[in-house]
């Protein structure tokens, strides 16, 4: 170890922060504010059950896409990625590939998570792999290193995890009644009841027959299952939905045609492209009027492009890093889709999310056609994710945001993570917004107000996200 490269060069104290202003917005106002994660893929199973992870491997590389997709660009066999060699094997060929990584967010994310988790402040390569592994997956069996105390001490106040329809939430229940201290909460995804030409949709109406004790062999018995399942989430705490699409639909449609649509694909037959989307908009509304009768919170996940390579993906499955941006048409149909909700004053708060950069200003202009003035900030263009959330596209979302919107009302970061060591990339976003003022400020373009800078910088790290969830 002694001839590996330390990070006294590169992750210090000041790491992108670029100026006095932007150092003292991070290290007086936005660093010490607690983390509301609204939006992450956590398995509350290890939450409840305060598993530990049995080596480093484990937590960090295995179901990492981002870390699998690098590896196999720089030429590592699947074996060594999602195949079966052994764990410590596996994290050498991540280690070989991390100095190859430089200028991609997964160069930052690695430092900045073995300095915060396990006070590693050497660079990982493959010469320091070794030595690295042995002392993180040491320090992984000790009780500090259990998944409830890894998310307290990033000062995580909230946790909103996503499930389906179908999921019996007994993992929340278990948490709930236990003394962890972390609110863990849920989002409700009803994408699989949406998406009716899944090879897999009748089987999934099957599920959602049983768990929800209806039989599904209509569109009104459909919207009937679903209700109940609201019913049941919200029961357990849930306040806010989330929806994974390509684009939202819309089409104009009745009744009859959409219970003509859900019986055909019933028998199994083929549907156009048009009663396909006839029927997501159906269903999508039916929901969307629910999610505001309830008053909660709705946030669509836009524009990716997902298993593009048909044959990886008949190997490994879904999520597994075959998904990348797509070029959706994405103004016309969401702004009837909105118009529509609004048209009849039943249009709950709304969080849009983009994956393509290309659009990053049609949704910081569609949020403000249907802000009311009844809610701050109610209707939010969601922080750049997936693809995005690195810091030039973290940038131009807050730029389009600010340009085109009040980036004040801003509810700032989540993790979209299923990583219990993701929570760096909250200060990662911190430093990255409080560099960016900090900069505006050196240039005379904002004043040099600390109290006026500074509470809007807190109020984008954690208040609005606070008064916006009601967690």
């Amino acid at each position: 170890m002694s001839n590996s490269l330390t990070m006294n060069t590169f992750i210090k104290k000041n790491f992108l922060l670029e100026n006095k202003f932007s150092e003292r917005l991070f290290h007086d106002y936005a660093s010490q504010m607690p983390i509301i994660d609204y939006h992450c893929h956590l398995p509350p199973k290890e939450i409840a059950s305060n598993h530990t992870f049995e080596n480093l491997t484990k937590i960090w590389i295995d179901g990492d896409h981002y870390k699998w997709r690098a590896m196999r660009t720089f030429g590592i066999d699947e074996r060594f990625i999602t195949g079966d060699a052994p764990d410590k094997d596996k994290f050498i060929q991540w280690a070989k590939t991390v100095p190859y990584t430089l200028r991609n967010p997964l160069y930052h994310w690695t430092h900045l998570e073995l300095q915060r988790y396990f006070d590693i402040d050497i660079l990982l390569n493959q010469d320091s792999a070794s030595q690295i592994y042995e002392d993180a997956t040491a320090k992984l069996q000790t009780a500090n290193f259990s998944c409830q105390n890894l998310i307290k001490n990033m000062n995580v106040e909230v946790v909103c995890t996503t499930e389906d329809p179908i999921d019996s939430l007994n993992y929340h229940v278990e948490i709930k009644n236990s003394d962890f201290g972390v609110k863990v909460s849920t989002a409700f995804r009803p994408d699989k009841a949406i998406l009716i030409t899944s090879d897999t949709y009748l089987d999934y109406l099957g599920k959602l027959s049983q768990v929800s004790n209806v039989t599904i062999d209509s569109y009104k018995a459909l919207c009937d299952a679903l209700s109940l399942r609201l019913d049941y989430f919200e029961e357990n705490g849930c306040t806010l939905s989330d929806h994974g699409l390509s684009y939202v639909p819309f089409r104009t449609f009745t009744d009859a045609e959409i219970e003509a649509i859900f019986q055909k694909r019933r028998v199994k037959k083929r549907l156009s492209l048009e009663e396909d989307e006839k029927f997501q908009t159906s269903l999508l509304l039916f929901l969307c009027e629910q999610y505001h009768s309830r008053n909660w919170i709705q946030q669509f996940h836009l524009g990716a492009l997902r298993n593009n390579n048909a044959r990886m993906n008949s190997i490994l499955g879904p999520d597994t890093g075959w998904d990348s941006i797509g070029d959706y048409s994405q103004a016309t149909t969401l702004s009837s889709f909105l118009n529509a909700l609004d048209s009849r004053d039943k249009l709950t708060k709304t969080i849009l999310y983009n994956l393509n950069p290309a659009d990053n200003e049609v949704l910081a202009t569609m949020i403000g056609n249907y802000n009311d003035g009844k809610v701050k900030g109610k209707m939010q263009f969601g922080s750049g994710w997936w693809f995005l959330d690195q810091k030039d596209g973290m940038n131009k979302q807050m730029n389009a945001l600010s340009n085109m919107g009040l980036i004040s009302c801003f509810i700032g970061m989540l993790t979209d993570s299923r990583s219990f060591l993701s929570y760096p990339r909250h200060e990662y976003f911190r430093r990255i917004l409080c560099n960016l003022f900090g900069q505006e400020m050196q240039r005379g373009e904002l004043p040099e107000d600390f109290d006026l800078v500074g509470k809007i910088i807190q109020d984008i790290c954690y208040n609005n996200a606070k008064e916006y969830f009601r967690f």
